[in-house]
């Protein structure tokens, strides 16, 4: 079983560099990872179909900056507690609330379920807000 801190390292990894390159963290995926986006209504099985959303979204966003709250973990679950604003540019963001153009302040809370140091599945829980001018 993997410690607690490979889970955390793992975890760290992939918030890391997950909008970079979604081809370099699919390593971090267990061979039947599931991925949920339960407020989008979305589900990707497999690390191919993960990759290519990843590509899709991060493509569709611009400005990004994370303002991380709270990681810890388990020897079997991650949760990753942040804050991301955004702009939404583009179309690739399957489902999103607000309009393309829009300035978006995103909650993100990942609950990531770990397998010998693997995430073998990943749910993101999001709540949306258009962020007003400043």
């Amino acid at each position: 079983m993997a410690t607690i801190e490979q889970n955390l390292a793992t975890v760290a990894a992939h918030i890391e560099n997950e909008a970079r390159d979604p081809a370099a963290i699919l390593s971090l995926y267990t061979d039947d990872i599931v991925q949920e986006f339960p407020t989008r209504g979305l589900r990707f099985e497999g690390k191919a179909a993960i990759e290519a959303n990843y590509r899709r979204m991060f493509e569709a966003i611009e400005d990004v900056e994370l303002i991380p709250f709270e990681r810890f973990a388990t020897e079997d679950r991650v949760v990753d507690d942040m804050l991301v604003y955004f702009t939404l540019a583009g179309e690739g963001m399957d489902g999103a609330p607000v309009s393309i153009g829009s300035p978006v302040a995103l909650r993100l809370v990942h609950v990531f379920h770990m397998r010998d140091g693997l995430i073998s599945r990943e749910i993101v829980h999001e709540n949306w807000q258009v962020r007003s001018a400043e």
